[in-house]
């Protein structure tokens, strides 16, 4: 599938209540695929579910009618309340990417000195999933009792609160307020 022919997906960096509330702006980073002045795109993440209208484009504070993959971009969308649009979701191309809760990843932790500690079975974890940070549980192999710094697993991680995940989708997670470790989305419930 070539990037023209693949979805659209956008993070929301920052929202912008322009013209007494009738438009908003909404600016970041196009991860994939591509959007054209007009397009209909979906907000996914919390509190999201929404569709708009693009009603323009802007790249580098010039309008432009498209912008594709690796763009930073700021979206005019139309049609859209700005409390439904918030930092931490997506925009898409409707019905591309869903939510999830409940997730299974390949984790590493950093070392000791980089802010790695043990990670148990139980612990509460701050995820950072594009530009969404929220909290979960994560849930060790069977005879796994901890990760150690320097070492990874396969586990099993639920979210607190829903967020727009797709497999392959790396993240970051906090630990005892630090920098702990990576990972990286392996499968989703279907």
């Amino acid at each position: 599938m070539s990037a023209a022919e693949e979805p659209f997906l956008m993070p929301v960096e920052d929202v912008f209540r322009l013209r007494q509330g009738r438009e908003v702006l909404v600016t970041g980073r196009i991860e994939r695929g591509g959007v054209h002045e007009g397009d209909t795109v979906e907000t996914v993440g919390p509190n999201g579910g929404a569709t708009a209208l693009v009603s323009g484009i802007e790249h580098n504070r010039t309008p432009v009618g498209m912008a594709k993959a690796d763009m930073n971009v700021g979206l005019l969308l139309r049609d859209v309340s700005a409390d439904v649009v918030e930092r931490g979701q997506v925009l898409v191309t409707p019905g591309s990417v869903r939510v999830h809760g409940v997730f299974t990843a390949d984790i590493t932790v950093l070392s000791e000195g980089q802010g790695g500690a043990d990670v148990a079975c139980g612990d509460r974890l701050r995820f950072h999933i594009r530009t969404a940070g929220v909290w979960g549980t994560v849930t060790l192999p069977r005879g796994t009792g901890t990760v150690r710094p320097l070492h990874g697993a396969e586990v099993t991680v639920t979210l607190e609160e829903p967020v727009a995940l797709t497999e392959g989708q790396p993240f970051a997670f906090r630990h005892h307020a630090r920098a702990a470790g990576t990972g990286t989305v392996t499968r989703l419930p279907h």
